[in-house]
């Protein structure tokens, strides 16, 4: 296998480092070193950065405020962020940069190009993603919100859950039933919904963790504008799909990055609390490393798909059920490390509400046992472990589809 990178992007990586060098502090840790009021304060400085310099929008085309650059050049970038300890921009950047600005690249009208990419891009609108319902999660075809026309305008009612940063969001993408007639995977459409509306209600909910993250959102007769649909009518099974494939590269790339960093600050935990030469931490630590390394050339085979612009498949299944629950035996292992001590949070919690805590971040107890609790929801967001076993299990072991339960 070649993982080696071509010239111009290893150019591109030598701009990017310089970049980092002239605007880091010369001591500079990662985002994680820092308290939480400094971390948030960092995260607002550095977005607008990122954006001056056309770093969130490296892949848009120049007309719309990119760079025209390739994919790999975005690799190349996410790279070097994840390596320096700094966030490519700020949490509802995921939704509104990432997913929904390559959605309307690929899918959208010139008009709603022209009006929210910059908007998107200045943070001037943020966004979040209306997918899942209390009875289609994972099975998202199950989907009952629905949206009818009324003259210049949809009218939606329903219900979406474990809605992202709904709470700080000014719009949401939403996927919509358009046709109740068609079968599960047609009928139904992309929208987008401005939050803002007496017909909107967002509800935070506390996640076991004691963050606030994820919030229900209420449809009761909310309205968007008729020609704010994505992909076209009808068509946004397909539209959702391709979102769901914009962060394969990066994510290959970047996750490895990440759980290496946070195995590296596992092992001076363990010689923090005196364990690092018990031969049983010893070998689980071990285990760890492994892992993260055969992450890293499965994130390699997931990449070279991405890049040659190939469709999810398998593979993504199979990345995802991988670090799940291996994150949930790594936490185990730091909660078994501290102890007690891990039963009495102190110190600062995560900044980050996924995955990994921040590069940099202190070895404190609050910062692992919670860690410990958002490693739990890994194994479910973005679709269970048993769901990805089913999906390997019937395309690439050619297994017959599991039942489905009868209606009613």
């Amino acid at each position: 296998m070649d993982i080696s990178y071509p010239p111009e992007t290893e150019a591109f990586r030598t701009e990017v480092r310089a970049f980092l060098s002239e605007t880091l502090p010369p001591d500079w840790k990662g985002i994680g070193a820092l308290d939480e009021e400094a971390a948030w304060a960092f995260a607002r400085d550095w977005r607008r950065l990122l954006a001056e310099r056309r770093y969130l929008s490296l892949t848009w085309p120049e007309q719309y405020g990119g760079r025209g650059l390739t994919k790999l050049h975005q690799v190349v970038l996410m790279e070097e962020l994840a390596l320096a300890g700094v966030p490519f921009g700020l949490p509802q950047d995921t939704f509104g940069v990432k997913m929904l600005a390559n959605t309307l690249l690929r899918w959208g009208t010139d008009q709603q190009k022209a009006h929210f990419l910059p908007r998107i891009l200045s943070g001037e609108d943020t966004w979040c993603q209306g997918y899942s319902e209390p009875d289609a999660g994972s099975d998202l075809a199950s989907l009952r919100t629905r949206a009818v026309r009324d003259g210049e305008e949809w009218v939606i009612d329903g219900q979406k859950v474990w809605t992202s940063g709904a709470h700080h969001s000014d719009w949401i993408f939403v996927l919509a039933r358009t046709n109740p007639d068609a079968s599960r995977h047609r009928g139904i459409s992309f929208l987008l919904v401005p939050l803002d509306q007496p017909g909107v209600e967002v509800r935070p909910f506390r996640m076991m963790s004691g963050q606030l993250h994820f919030n229900e959102v209420f449809f009761n007769g909310a309205r968007t504008r008729a020609d704010l649909v994505v992909g076209g009518v009808d068509n946004g099974w397909t539209v959702a799909q391709s979102l769901l494939g914009v962060e394969r590269g990066e994510e290959a790339a970047t996750n490895p990055i990440l759980f290496k960093a946070e195995v590296e600050r596992l092992v001076e935990l363990a010689r923090l609390y005196g364990k690092d030469q018990d031969p049983v931490i010893r070998q689980r630590i071990a285990w760890c490393w492994s892992k993260v390394e055969i992450m890293r050339y499965l994130g390699y085979r997931i990449l070279t798909g991405w890049l040659k612009g190939t469709e999810p498949g398998p593979e993504s299944s199979i990345a995802k059920l991988y670090w799940s629950e291996y994150h949930t035996k790594v936490t185990d292992l730091a909660m078994d490390i501290m102890g007690l001590h891990g039963q009495v949070p102190v110190g600062r919690p995560p900044l980050r509400t996924y995955r990994t805590d921040d590069p940099g971040a202190a070895n404190s107890s609050a910062s692992w046992s919670t860690t410990y609790l958002i490693a739990r929801s890994g194994t479910i967001y973005a679709g269970t472990s048993q769901v990805q076993r089913n999906i390997l299990a019937e395309k690439v072991l050619g297994l017959p589809r599991e039942p489905r339960a009868a209606a009613g």
